[in-house]
């Protein structure tokens, strides 16, 4: 794999090798090709056919910075340009469909059965909103499910930040659950889109959740960490549904988005059906996560204590 940078330099072509070690650490540099091998280019550096031609012969509007900095153009090895800014080919992963998805965590205590309770309430009343238009529920979904890992990795940032202390990996585990989320809610905008009334139930639901599920998590990690762990659980029902209406032809079988297809690394010609395993599958190991978060705490111990599984998919 090459990595063109040009601007010169003793300190740049230093900077260059150290980007180059870090993706090939991450399996994407060095042997042979693969489909994420790329080039990175300043914005700048490129010409103006090169730039008409990225743009399809169309003008392009460049952000202009007093400070100089100008946007990477990420080439990928066929001679196309990365076209995603909310995430990078290095980012991107492939999706372990063989996790297994009936696992459930008994509620022996008391704070299980609350979070597990808690969960259940919360679902009635989406099955009576959504009833059986799977897509907008997994909108929905995804707009909750979303706000946990950043509630907690925010918490856990501050908490190390006032004890000068290490969080063992979870604050970054917790950020890209958040993040990881946020990119099923992306996905499934290119799918259904919400009428106005489920963007104003969405910013209600935001905002009671958000601020309940802060709360909760000051009070009790354990708790929280629980609850979100039966929610997934939830998720990958749903999703179950999901994909029995699916292949019953009630719901049709449209191409799956281009945004899922490079960030999970689908091959082209997937189907929503596609886009709807992988999502299940990235449900059921934020499930794993939280429970044994929340086994950490039963423990009597910190999440600093045990290595936080980033990059578990």
């Amino acid at each position: 794999m090459a990595m063109v940078m040009r601007h010169g330099g003793t300190g740049t072509t230093q900077m260059a090798n150290t980007a180059l070690k870090l993706l090939v650490a991450k399996g994407l540099g060095g042997g042979a090709p693969n489909k994420w091998d790329f080039s990175v280019r300043n914005g700048s550096t490129l010409s103006v056919s090169e730039k008409k031609a990225a743009a399809g012969n169309k003008e392009i509007k460049e952000v202009e910075s007093y400070w100089g900095i100008q946007p990477s153009k990420i080439i990928k090895q066929d001679g196309t340009q990365w076209k995603w800014n909310c995430f990078r080919p290095w980012e991107t992963y492939t999706a372990n469909l063989s996790i297994d998805l009936n696992k459930h965590h008994p509620t022996t205590t008391f704070v299980d059965k609350m979070a597990y309770w808690t969960v259940k309430t919360l679902r009635y009343p989406t099955d009576i909103f959504f009833q059986r238009r799977y897509g907008c529920r997994a909108m929905m979904l995804e707009t909750v499910a979303a706000v946990p890992g950043m509630v907690a990795g925010l918490l856990l940032h501050l908490k190390s930040l006032r004890r000068f202390e290490h969080s063992g990996g979870w604050i970054k585990a917790l950020l890209e659950e958040a993040e990881n989320e946020r990119m099923h809610l992306m996905t499934f905008m290119e799918v259904s889109k919400p009428r106005w009334y489920e963007r104003a139930l969405v910013i209600t639901v935001q905002g009671v959740f958000f601020n309940a599920y802060f709360l909760g998590y000051m009070l009790s990690p354990k708790f929280a960490h629980r609850m979100v762990g039966y929610l997934e659980e939830e998720a990958i029902h749903s999703y179950t549904e999901f994909l029995k209406e699916l292949d019953k032809g009630m719901i049709e079988n449209v191409p799956a988005p281009a945004i899922a297809i490079d960030y999970w690394q689908l091959p082209q010609g997937s189907t929503l059906r596609d886009v709807v395993l992988v999502v299940r599958a990235d449900e059921a190991h934020h499930r794993d996560v939280n429970h044994f978060a929340s086994d950490i705490y039963y423990q009597g111990r910190e999440l600093r204590e045990a290595a936080a599984p980033i990059d578990y998919h």
